[in-house]
């Protein structure tokens, strides 16, 4: 008579988490080195300009979904940018400007959600792939951002496609510890009342929150933005961590 049991799967299971809390650790460990080490801002370029690349993005998918239009997305290589959306009324402009700052957050705990497993790594890295070929086809409209969302495009779904699904899982971890930081790294922003991007001086995204509520000032809702950001990374953090114990 045979015994059937669990504990194979059991132990794949409580393998898959460890390997998961390890490439966290690890890729907190290589970002602190990327600060730290000589010439390690240059290195850590591309990352700034994901970061910008989400936070642009942003703007455009909140409008979006509040029944507005995205027309327009273009970067620099100063690492600013400018998502150019419209058919929105007072309340959806506000908060499609929120949904810029707190887009890096949202990535991230997305992003941490779906590493948890390699194999779901790979599947959102694809899927983040194609969206972002649609976004060079549909908004991008300048050299830079064409070059640099397409090679980035490149490499998500190459990762995905080719790469095999651990290395999804590190690259989608790696990428989710860059956006978190992100948060915090940029959050001066938050509290800025004008900002300089390649096109010029103008109203940051809270002081255009505050233009269009007008019930606060720029940095109450950069305080909002800034608890938003934090909410969604310890939620998105807690489940990967809890997963991986």
């Amino acid at each position: 008579m045979s015994k059937l049991t669990a504990q194979p799967a059991i132990s794949r299971e409580n393998g898959n988490a460890s390997r998961a809390l390890w490439i966290l650790l690890a890729s907190v460990g290589v970002t602190v080195l990327l600060y730290t080490v000589p010439y390690g801002h240059t290195v850590a370029y591309p990352l700034l300009l994901i970061s910008t690349l989400v936070h642009e993005l942003g703007h455009g998918v909140a409008a979006l979904l509040v029944g507005g239009s995205f027309s327009k997305f273009v970067m620099y290589p100063d690492a600013s940018g400018v998502a150019t959306i419209g058919g929105l009324s007072t309340i959806g402009f506000a908060l499609s400007a929120a949904g810029g700052l707190v887009g890096p957050a949202v990535g991230a705990a997305i992003g941490l959600v779906c590493a948890r497993r390699p194999i779901s790594a790979r599947w959102f890295l694809g899927a983040l792939g194609v969206a972002l070929v649609l976004a060079e086809l549909l908004v991008v409209r300048n050299l830079f951002g064409l070059f640099f969302v397409g090679v980035f495009a490149a490499i998500c779904l190459l990762i995905a496609f080719r790469g095999g699904a651990q290395l999804a899982q590190l690259f989608l971890v790696f990428l989710s510890v860059q956006l978190a930081l992100s948060v915090f790294s940029r959050g001066d922003y938050l509290f800025t009342q004008y900002a300089d991007t390649a096109e010029g001086r103008s109203p940051s995204d809270v002081q255009q929150i505050a233009e269009a509520m007008i019930i606060a000032p720029y940095w109450f809702w950069g305080a909002v933005c800034g608890a938003l950001s934090v909410v969604a990374l310890l939620a998105g953090s807690w489940y990967f961590l809890r997963q991986s114990r």
